[in-house]
């Protein structure tokens, strides 16, 4: 169950970040070509708050499975530098958990707004915000405090 979980948490990252950043031009350029905020834009807006929503659900469930999570407290530094098991029990789940809440506001504030433009800078700032917190939380093959492959458990 675990490696299914972490298989399936590490190719829906994909999803998120291209559905962020495609919020995330579309907005950009929507605020500066003062575009009008189309269903396709809402649409955007929408699914990207779910695939997040969906990533995070897989996340909780991979947490309550992974083995890092049980020694996550237990073993902080070696040699002043963090652990693994402290990166994904504390750091990566602290962070991520920031990330789809920034998500998630910023797509119910951008959702209320009155105006096209006012809509399409909500979801550049909130989306924006959100996308840099995932990036340094994200255990990038060249990360220095975790690695994880680009795709676990593939190839």
């Amino acid at each position: 169950m675990y490696n299914i979980l972490l298989t399936l948490h590490s190719l829906i990252r994909w999803f998120v970040l291209f559905s962020l950043l495609l919020a995330i031009y579309k907005a950009y350029t929507g605020v500066y070509a003062k575009r009008i905020f189309t269903k396709t834009d809402n649409r955007l807006r929408h699914w990207t708050a779910t695939i997040a929503h969906i990533q995070l659900v897989i996340g909780m469930l991979l947490y309550t499975q992974s083995p890092n999570a049980v020694l996550s407290f237990k073993t902080v530094t070696i040699n002043g530098h963090v652990t693994q098991p402290f990166f994904f029990g504390v750091v990566h789940l602290a962070m991520m958990l920031l990330a789809v809440t920034i998500i998630t506001i910023g797509s119910a504030m951008a959702k209320r707004k009155p105006t096209d433009h006012a809509k399409f800078k909500t979801i550049l700032i909130w989306f924006g915000m959100a996308l840099f917190i995932i990036l340094m939380a994200i255990p990038w093959p060249f990360s220095p405090l975790a690695q994880r492959p680009y795709l676990h458990g593939i190839g």
